[in-house]
């Protein structure tokens, strides 16, 4: 089933709109606003994983899930946008701002049975076009990790293969070890 999408909006006219947080979330790209897929059981246990094995190695950065992330003309809500610390705006109290306007340092995304892989990818390589420093997309059917990265070529990675991570990111993960968080031990 795909996503119902709403055609030939401004940014600004999106931004407004009551039902871009609705769940799922919205997003926009080129004029049209694109509800995401609702996750379903393997989606949210390795999103919940993956935010905390992130947010444990690492005192530099953030795992945050469902960030809307507002930058170069678009809206988008990576299912984790890992962000430094430092780069998160603040308001008079300390408190984070609740705009982020920015790309994530690091945005990853599982891909979902409805989801189109080419619309996710194309909002990943924004990302990377915008300042962002690695952007994962993880196929569960696939057991696959397809990884961008500034300067690089992109990269699939598969069983054993070594997983990039942001620098400051004291994690080593390979595919394997996170298809592998989809395994539930019975008793």
């Amino acid at each position: 089933m795909t996503a119902p999408s709403i055609q030939a909006l401004t940014l600004e006219e999106f931004l407004n709109h009551p039902y871009i947080e609705d769940s799922p979330a919205w997003e926009y790209a080129d004029g049209d606003a694109m509800q995401k897929t609702m996750p379903k059981t393997r989606h949210s246990l390795l999103q919940k994983r993956l935010l905390a094995e992130i947010d444990g190695h690492s005192e530099t950065y953030t795992a945050l899930p469902e960030l809307r992330c507002t930058f170069a003309g678009r809206s988008i809500v990576p299912d984790v946008a890992v962000v430094a610390w430092s780069r998160i705006p603040v308001n008079e109290r300390g408190e984070p701002e609740d705009n982020f306007l920015e790309a994530p340092d690091w945005s990853i995304e599982i891909l979902s049975p409805d989801q189109k892989a080419n619309r996710v990818i194309d909002n990943l390589l924004h990302c990377i076009k915008q300042g962002g420093q690695l952007v994962w997309m993880i196929d569960p059917d696939d057991y696959s990790i397809l990884i961008f990265a500034p300067q690089q070529e992109p990269n699939v990675c598969r069983g054993r293969c070594p997983l990039q991570v942001l620098p400051g990111v004291d994690l080593e993960l390979t595919a394997e070890q996170i298809f592998e968080w989809l395994q539930i031990n019975r008793r």
